[in-house]
C-alpha cells in the first residue's frame, strides 16, 4: 500500500485551499472529506441536525468510505483533508497505523464566527475541537512523539516557508509551483457538500499568497457560540504549542 497522508483538520480553518494547493501537485489522489460524507449524507447519517427526509446515499458508509481508500492506495499515493469528529469511534491503532498523520489548526474565533455565518444553527458536535485535540493526544501517546502541526495563520503569512516545512514533516516532495493557480478553479467539482458553496473565494483566488493575520472578534455573537468558543479555545491552545515554526516566524 502505498501513502496516505491525512490532514487532520476543523471545519472553515482554510482546509480546502490547503487541499486545492495539494491537488495542484499532480502526484496525489486527492480526496476531500471522504468521511464526512458518509457522516453527513451516508445511508445511516451521523450528523446531530439530520432529520428525517434529508439527503442520504444508499450504500455510502464510513467503512465504504475506508475500503475505497485503501483500494486508491493500492494503485498510488493518497492526501485526503477530513474532519476527526467523523471518526472517533473508529480509532484504533491498526486503523491509524495506515496513515501519516498531519494536523491543521485555527484559531476558533476564526472557525466558530464563519461557521455561525454560514450555519447560525450549528451544532456544537460539529465543531471539531475536541475530538482534534484527541487524536493528536492520541497519536502522540502512540508514537512517542507530536504528529506535525500547522497553524493556518502560520501558513498564510508564510505560505512557502510552512508549505516546505509540512512536506518535509510528512515526507513528500516539496513542489513551490503548486502554491499557485489560475482563477477560476471549480473546487466544488470535488465537495459532496451543497454544490461547494463554501469555496465561493477559492475558486475566484490565485494561489496561497501571503496574508496579514487578523483577528476576529467574538463579543458580538450570541452567548451560545461565545459559550462553544469558551469551550473549543483550550484545546487549540494545546496543540498550538506543537505547531510546525519556521525562521520567518521570529
Amino acid at each position: 500500500m502505498h501513502k496516505i497522508v491525512a490532514l487532520w483538520a476543523v471545519p472553515r480553518s482554510t482546509s480546502t485551499a490547503f487541499e486545492w494547493m495539494m491537488r495542484q501537485r499532480g502526484d496525489l489522489d486527492c480526496l476531500h472529506e471522504p468521511f464526512g460524507e458518509a457522516w453527513y449524507q451516508g445511508e445511516d447519517p451521523l450528523w446531530p441536525r439530520f432529520t428525517e427526509g434529508e439527503k442520504t446515499t444508499p450504500g455510502l458508509t464510513l467503512e465504504s468510505v475506508w475500503e475505497d481508500i485503501k483500494a486508491r492506495a493500492e494503485k498510488g499515493p493518497v492526501f485526503l483533508k477530513d474532519f476527526p469528529h467523523y471518526i472517533n469511534h473508529m480509532w484504533d491503532p491498526e486503523f491509524l497505523s495506515h496513515f501519516t498523520h498531519a494536523f491543521l489548526i485555527r484559531d476558533p474565533a476564526k472557525t466558530i464566527t464563519s461557521m455561525y455565518n454560514k450555519w447560525p444553527d450549528f451544532d456544537e458536535l460539529e465543531v471539531g475541537f475536541p475530538e482534534q485535540r484527541a487524536l493528536f493526544d492520541l497519536l502522540t501517546a502512540l508514537n512517542g512523539t507530536p504528529p506535525p502541526v500547522v497553524d493556518s495563520d502560520d501558513l498564510l503569512e508564510n505560505p512557502e516557508e510552512m508549505t516546505e516545512a509540512f512536506c518535509a514533516a510528512v515526507g513528500i516532495p516539496y513542489m513551490p509551483e503548486a502554491l499557485s493557480w489560475e482563477p477560476g478553479g471549480d473546487p466544488s467539482a470535488h465537495s459532496w457538500w451543497d454544490g461547494g458553496s463554501f469555496h465561493a473565494n477559492l475558486a475566484k483566488s490565485t494561489g496561497l499568497t501571503r496574508q496579514t493575520r487578523k483577528y476576529v472578534e467574538i463579543e458580538n455573537t450570541p452567548e451560545r457560540v461565545r459559550r462553544v468558543h469558551r469551550r473549543m479555545l483550550p484545546h487549540y491552545q494545546k496543540m498550538h504549542q506543537h505547531r510546525i515554526r519556521v525562521p520567518q516566524m521570529a
